[in-house]
């Protein structure tokens, strides 16, 4: 890995460019640095979403999470470089499966909302969904990135479809029920 940084302030980014884990400097309009900042942001909505009162399982599957957004952020900073597998996408195909096994059945499409800590868990949910399409423009482009390297979109994708899950939870949890879309409301 890098070495970590001793001194917050550098002032190498002046010039509009940024330094990645590898020790090339790169534009800071770059998709690669764009999806680090897409997974940065989505890791910290998480931990707005951990700062409130949360169930103990969910709290510590989220704390996992970080952590493998950490990963996620350090493979990206450094191309070529892999930290994510088959068992990350896996960890969260479980947690979908348990958690989505008490839910009831979707009639309706779900808006957005409930819950204040359900609310939180939908933006963490669309800012994974943006997260994982910077990852995929990356991958078109980047030569630094393998075509075959699939697991950091996979493990956006699951991680979306985990907080769409989970904000379904967490309303039930608040005693609320799910926002449904009803269609032509305001015709």
């Amino acid at each position: 890995m890098a070495n970590r940084l001793s001194s917050i302030v550098t002032r190498t980014g002046d010039d509009g460019t940024t330094g990645l884990g590898d020790g090339t400097r790169v534009r800071k309009d770059a998709l690669r640095v764009i999806a680090m900042g897409d997974v940065d942001e989505l890791n910290s909505c998480i931990g707005l979403l951990l700062s409130e009162t949360l169930p103990n399982e969910i709290q510590e599957l989220l704390l996992g999470v970080q952590h493998d957004l950490f990963d996620l952020g350090g493979q990206l900073c450094i191309p070529g470089h892999s930290m994510l597998t088959d068992a990350h996408v896996a960890r969260l195909d479980q947690a979908l499966a348990k958690f989505n096994a008490d839910l009831p059945r979707l009639a309706e499409f779900i808006l957005p909302g409930g819950a204040r800590t359900a609310s939180l868990a939908h933006m963490c949910r669309t800012i994974a969904r943006r997260a994982e399409r910077s990852v995929v423009a990356l991958a078109a482009q980047d030569t630094g990135t393998s075509k075959e390297e699939k697991h950091p979109g996979q493990y956006l994708n699951r991680l979306s479809d985990l907080m769409f899950v989970l904000a379904r939870v967490l309303n039930r949890t608040a005693g609320q029920k799910d926002v449904l879309w009803q269609q032509s409301k305001n015709a």
